[in-house]
């Protein structure tokens, strides 16, 4: 839906990875390890807040656990994710929010009291990549400009083909003068796959 006849440009298994559908209760798990979970300094300041939102992971690892949980939801065509990592000597971390297409190849993906960034989605050379067009407050159903992006910099998510099973990921967050504020990249297989 996003991506329009793009989507036949993705590698097989992303886009057995994303075959859930619109307003269906469609189901996926896949399940990897996160190779590097990284924030910098200056991005620690900035944890306490973005814990509030359910925004960002807030600790560093190596090797770290995860598997993600997708699901469509029936009754409003969004899609819901819920990232659990496995950090050592800590509890689960879930790190949930969930997107919604707003039109062409865009979507914004939310995180909790309507705060949300908007993404341009596009396939390239087999992967499916994410570019960050800023941040936005939902109030009463009014998108409202955010300036987060003068605090944490621009957003970049891709998920490459590795080959018929699995995928790699990663995301960076990097501000114009403080450089690279976070970062997690890892390896992926896919798991469980209900649809109706």
């Amino acid at each position: 839906e996003v991506l329009g006849e793009d989507w036949h440009r993705l590698g097989e298994v992303v886009r057995r990875h994303y075959f859930l559908r619109a307003f269906s209760d469609d189901y996926v798990c896949v399940k990897g390890i996160m190779h590097e979970v990284w924030h910098s300094a200056a991005a620690k300041l900035l944890i306490p807040v973005a814990r509030i939102f359910g925004a960002l992971v807030p600790y560093r690892g190596a090797d770290v656990p995860i598997e993600v949980h997708y699901n469509a939801r029936p009754g409003d065509g969004t899609v819901h994710w819920d990232r659990v990592f496995h950090f050592a000597r800590r509890p689960p971390f879930h790190f949930r929010s969930h997107m919604e297409h707003v039109g062409d190849n865009r979507v914004i993906e939310f995180v909790r009291f309507g705060v949300g960034m908007r993404l341009a989605v596009t396939a390239e050379d087999g992967a499916l990549v994410l570019r960050d067009e800023g941040y936005i407050w939902r109030l009463f159903g009014i998108d409202v400009p955010l300036p987060m992006g003068l605090v944490l910099g621009r957003a970049y998510i891709e998920e490459r083909p590795v080959d018929a099973e699995r995928f790699s990921m990663r995301m960076t967050l990097i501000h114009p003068l403080l450089g690279e504020l976070f970062r997690y990249s890892g390896s992926f297989t896919l798991g469980e796959e209900a649809g109706t």
